[in-house]
């Protein structure tokens, strides 16, 4: 009965340690829920979102490297001082730079139409080339993607934005 109320007891420990950490991991979206650029929820795209910690104390959150990009060449007198982005398997904040990444331009991404995921291990990151194709990069390669992909990105962007609006009776109208 002792070794029963012991590991029930252990149980509730790890488990409200378990909530706590991920509460913290996330932390940023309570902080930051939608992304300053183009609006969409940054829980629901917890897998892609990035955090850039300037040298001048201010950060933000942003959905996706596309709009951490946006947010990097606007802010181009400041010095990042860390930029995190999320793990695309725990969705827990790691650093970019020291991240494996995957490129897939054959798979559309979260604002753009080049997938670039994020993963803490390498092995991680080869282990999903396997299952889904694409291949190992850098950040530095994922984010100058980023940047030359900008235009098509954008044009692609404003295109569904666009169907959106003049979307009526459950079909889309061409915009002339």
């Amino acid at each position: 009965m002792k070794k029963q109320i012991i590991c029930g007891c252990l149980m509730m420990v790890f488990l409200s340690a378990g909530i706590l950490a991920f509460a913290h991991a996330h932390e940023d979206i309570s902080a930051t829920p939608s992304c300053k650029y183009c609006g969409m929820d940054r829980h629901t795209f917890a897998h892609s979102r990035m955090v850039i910690e300037y040298d001048d104390g201010t950060r933000v959150g942003v959905c996706s490297l596309h709009c951490a990009a946006i947010d990097l060449s606007l802010n181009i007198d400041k010095t990042p001082k860390t930029i995190w982005v999320a793990d695309y398997n725990t969705k827990n904040l790691i650093d970019a730079e020291k991240s494996a990444w995957v490129m897939d331009p054959a798979k559309p991404g979260v604002m753009t139409r080049t997938a670039k995921w994020a993963f803490a291990t390498n092995e991680d990151a080869v282990k999903f080339t396997k299952e889904n194709g694409g291949h190992l990069t850098t950040f530095e390669d994922s984010l100058k993607a980023s940047y030359e992909g900008m235009y098509a990105d954008l044009k692609m962007i404003r295109e569904k934005r666009q169907a959106m609006k003049t979307k009526s009776g459950g079909h889309v109208h061409k915009a002339q």
